[in-house]
């Protein structure tokens, strides 16, 4: 019976995480697989960008998180702020590998909040900016075609 009740315990403690990233990968198939595909790889002759292995560079540094939260299916993806800040996470966990700093700090719902009220312009201009900014950093984020 002691085993029984342990593992039960154990189970209950992890259901919310479960439940997060189950509710994470969800939103990104609602939100955002139909342009960056359910593997990740995007649509790069279409100016989706690839994520794999290179969507971590942009938690690299402020600006580049201040991007994430500015591209167009975050932004109006009518998401929370903590559904958004899940789906980022689970976009870094699954797809970002080598490319995620090593001190990666997972996105919160107050950054979220924060961020999406910062004014970055255009997001096109902006993502040149912090893509300059990464390559002096010697990191090279994925191909972008967009004028």
């Amino acid at each position: 019976m002691k085993i029984l009740t342990t593992l039960a315990i154990v189970l209950l403690a992890a259901l919310p995480a479960h439940a997060a990233e189950r509710g994470a990968k969800v939103n990104f198939v609602l939100k955002c697989a139909g342009c960056h595909l359910n593997d990740g790889t995007g649509m790069p002759a279409s100016g989706i960008p690839d994520f794999v292995g290179k969507v971590g560079v942009f938690a690299a540094v402020p600006e580049g998180r201040a991007y994430l939260l500015h591209v167009p299916g975050v932004i109006g993806s009518s998401l929370s702020d903590a559904q958004i800040a899940d789906v980022l996470n689970y976009i870094m966990d699954t797809w970002a590998g080598e490319s995620l700093p090593a001190d990666y700090v997972p996105f919160d719902a107050a950054e979220v909040r924060d961020l999406r009220l910062q004014d970055i312009g255009n997001a096109v201009k902006y993502r040149r900016v912090v893509v300059e900014k990464l390559e002096a950093m010697g990191l090279s984020a994925a191909d972008y075609p967009w004028p």
